[in-house]
């Protein structure tokens, strides 16, 4: 069994040495790539200096561009399963092994780490996006999902093959809805997750809810005229 943590950075320079470090020295019998996705700060010089695995991508190509390049260097190199773990330390690698063992009991393709699965949610703007975006998976799939904006997601080695050979596929919620539409199992571990320490978050109020939007546009309608190929 092999396992890789993906992790994305994007203007990380405040927290990625936290949390490759952290990595290195609690859990080194996972291994862990960071893809630095064309980052205007110094988060690739940082990389290099520590000495850090590390893809360097030139330029920014976005989450779904920096993901699908973890994706195939996980499938290139044969991994079992592959995590992805956000660069700005919100993630706690102590709940992978929970997650490891969820796919190995449940035979589930992706496992979620879940705010939400044994915890009720906070009531506020935001999470409402999240309410209505596991309404339109639900409606469409049929699968609840509590924690739709979750980034802390366990692929398997079937699915890390499909997204690796696969265009246009990113880490968000309308891929997850696809991916069920699929055949992919899909389950959840609660998990506890940190605030952000340092640096600041691309997901602004006004960009919340363009983002709802988007992923509901998505899920009702721009992923019903995707071709279903079995994973």
């Amino acid at each position: 069994m092999s396992l890789i943590i993906l992790i994305p950075a994007y203007n990380e320079e405040e927290n990625i040495e936290r949390v490759v470090n952290n990595i290195i020295e609690n859990y080194p019998q996972y291994d862990y790539v960071v893809v630095n996705d064309g980052s205007r700060d110094h988060t690739a010089k940082i990389c290099r200096k520590n000495g850090y695995n590390l893809i360097d991508l030139p330029v920014n190509l976005g989450l779904a561009g920096g993901f699908q390049a973890g994706m195939k260097y996980a499938h290139n190199n044969k991994y079992d399963y592959c995590i992805q773990f956000d660069g700005d330390g919100q993630h706690n690698p102590e709940y992978i092994e929970d997650m490891l063992k969820c796919m190995a009991q449940t035979g589930a393709d992706i496992v979620i780490g879940s705010r939400f699965k044994t915890k009720k949610k906070p009531t506020s703007l935001r999470m409402m996006g999240n309410n209505v975006i596991e309404f339109a998976i639900m409606v469409t799939t049929h699968k609840k999902i509590s924690d739709t904006t979750s980034g802390m997601r366990m692929f398997n080695a079937k699915t890390i093959k499909f997204m690796a050979k696969s265009m246009d596929f990113g880490p968000e919620p309308d891929t997850i809805s696809y991916l069920i539409k699929c055949g992919a199992k899909v389950e959840e571990v609660q998990v506890e997750m940190n605030e952000r320490i340092a640096g600041e978050s691309y997901l602004t109020m006004s960009r919340a809810i363009e983002y709802m939007l988007r992923m509901c546009m998505s899920i009702f309608f721009i992923q019903w005229f995707r071709k279903k190929t079995k994973i």
